[in-house]
């Protein structure tokens, strides 16, 4: 049974971040399993309930806590060790650590890590320097790291977090996509509207300005209480909604903890599981941020039609487009911040116009189902990619000891070839040549030489036909001045089975598709080798190798050699008609446009 393993540090990330994805998952054939902080429990048991997967208690807190976080760490390592899944994805900061590292220890053949913000961007000192070695270690464990924002994923490569062909991104952003149904103003409940209206004073027709997040700096709090503190001297009748509340290890500054208490203006739901029903309560939402993995609060605001008010700060500027959708300030700006809110409440036509749009760009790039496709396809990648990777292992090791062995044993046979070449030809015994190999670096490649360095009256070489010595024809028919370029295999140059290695100045001729023969080590003999050799034009053969480079396991290449061994003594396609070997490749007829 295919088995994935989700990792989140409290279970509201898994109802945040996860929902409908592992239900997902789930009907693709995969089982399921979700670990997070067992506080609240019934909050873990209802996610893992909705999504159909079963649920693991892990001891893991929000702040640094060295002893508690290695004993996390050891109940981690446990629970992959116990379910081994064959994919991990460990996503929100702790979790992000100790399941990127459990996992890593664990050896679960594909790691993810979905980062979802850097808390170090709004830190300093010590904390700071804490902060992005533990970034840096969850990524290095990592086999991909899905950054849930364009600019999550540019600012964490600046900072050297990840390496940016480790970091992805998926779509336009975010790890889930949205519902939208969710939060349509269509789907208002009027009755559920009227009633929250009643319960927290605010009749209709009242302009209202809506927050929800943690009330901690990093949100923004503390810049909107001051913007609103003045908009309301000029504007009694608005009000501020929050949904949200304190962060016990993150306090408010006094002052803004009396403003939020005693503000008249200032009305507060606390935290709500869904924000759903209090969207159609707003006019506009003020999202002043100063870091985000992504902006999903202002999605779910544009979702229901409403105008966004946010910064530039990274991933927040991901989720508004500025002017379009809504408008963005800069970090801590409460001047700029007042100045923006009050247009839109000046401008209600305006408000709705960038609403809509806000909604129709939800609908378009933020669909859950093409996240979750998307995030299925990196998963069959990696696991594709992990697969490979051992092959390539295996492959390496019987490339190693095949060519070891075959210089030994060969070692007579070799010496006797190049004292004939020696004889006939003269020096040098060995053809030396930069060739390329793989991703197209280039190598000196070596062969027993088979033609003579015969030129016209200009010094340009004659054709081969001219220069091949009868000695040089029977040892490319036996394939026997191969054997030098198993020194090139024990190098890592070459291997035993590739596509065969040409000339340099191929490089730029090839099509982005041909290109790709080089995604592999190249080899002493190949696919096309055994499937005609220099019978085959260009094109067929570049088709095969590209064929190879897509299929090639262990199984094969044992087939290959044993083909090898069978052309070799048929000799079959050892060159091309009218030529002694190929006639020069020029570019493909697709390349050159006829």
């Amino acid at each position: 049974m295919k088995r994935m393993l989700y990792l989140v540090t409290v279970p509201l990330s898994a109802r945040s971040f996860l929902r409908g994805q592992l239900a997902h998952f789930r009907a693709a054939g995969w089982e399921l399993h979700l670990a997070a902080a067992p506080e609240p429990a019934a909050d873990l048991e209802e996610v893992a309930r909705q999504e159909g997967v079963t649920a693991h208690q892990l001891p893991m807190q929000r702040e640094i806590a060295p002893l508690h976080d290695a004993a996390a760490l050891l109940r981690t390592w446990w629970l992959m060790r116990r379910l081994r899944p064959q994919i991990v994805n460990a996503g929100t900061p702790k979790a992000g650590l100790l399941g990127s590292v459990a996992a890593a220890l664990a050896g679960v053949p594909v790691r993810v890590y979905t980062l979802h913000g850097l808390r170090l961007e709004t830190t300093r000192g010590l904390k700071r320097r804490i902060l992005q070695l533990t970034e840096r270690v969850a990524c290095a464990c990592a086999h991909r790291v899905v950054c849930v924002s364009p600019s999550l994923r540019e600012r964490a490569v600046a900072l050297g977090v990840v390496p940016a062909a480790k970091a992805v991104v998926l779509g336009h952003g975010t790890c889930n996509g949205l519902e939208a149904q969710r939060f349509a103003p269509e789907a208002t409940d009027i009755t559920q509207t009227a009633a929250l209206r009643t319960r927290l004073n605010l009749p209709e027709g009242t302009p209202v300005i809506g927050f929800v997040g943690r009330f901690v700096r990093d949100k923004g709090i503390v810049e909107l209480l001051d913007a609103f503190g003045r908009i309301y001297a000029r504007k009694p009748e608005v009000r501020l909604l929050l949904l949200g509340d304190h962060e016990p290890g993150d306090p408010l500054p006094l002052e803004a903890r009396r403003t939020l208490e005693q503000h008249p203006g200032i009305v507060r739901a606390g935290f709500v599981p869904d924000t759903a029903p209090y969207y159609p309560l707003m006019h506009l939402l003020a999202f002043p941020t100063h870091r985000e993995g992504f902006g999903t609060v202002a999605l779910e605001a544009a979702a229901a039609g409403l105008a966004v008010v946010t910064t530039n700060a990274t991933g927040a500027r991901d989720a508004v487009v500025d002017g379009v959708t809504g408008l963005r300030v800069p970090v801590g700006d409460a001047h700029r911040l007042e100045v923006a809110l009050l247009e839109l409440l000046e401008q209600p036509q305006r408000a709705r116009a960038l609403g809509a749009a806000g909604r129709e760009r939800v609908l378009r790039d933020f669909r859950p189902q093409q996240a979750w496709e998307q995030l299925g396809a990196l998963y069959a990648s990696l696991l594709t990619e992990r697969h490979r990777a051992h092959g390539d292992r295996l492959k390496r090791a019987l490339d190693v000891v095949a060519s070891a062995l075959g210089l030994l044993l060969l070692a007579p046979l070799m010496v006797g070839v190049a004292l004939l070449v020696r004889l006939q030809m003269g020096s040098p015994v060995i053809f030396r040549q930069v060739r390329p190999g793989l991703h197209g670096r280039p190598f000196a490649m070596y062969k027993f030489r088979t033609m003579r360095d015969a030129t016209d009256p200009q010094g340009r070489p004659l054709p081969d036909s001219e220069r091949l010595t009868s000695l040089g024809r029977f040892l490319r028919a036996t394939s026997l001045d191969e054997l030098p370029e198993l020194f090139n295999v024990l190098r890592g140059e070459m291997s035993l089975v590739g596509p065969r290695p040409l000339l340099m100045e191929y490089l730029e001729l090839y099509t982005p598709e041909q290109a790709r023969r080089h995604e592999v080590r190249p080899g002493i003999t190949g696919w096309a080798q055994v499937n005609g050799r220099n019978a085959l034009s260009w094109e067929e053969k570049f088709a095969l190798d590209v064929w190879y480079v897509d299929h090639h396991n262990f199984w094969l290449d044992l087939k290959i050699l044993w083909l090898t061994v069978i052309k070799v003594f048929r000799r079959e396609g050892i060159s091309a008609a009218g030529d002694a070997t190929m006639p020069r490749f020029t570019g493909s007829s697709s390349r050159n446009g006829t």
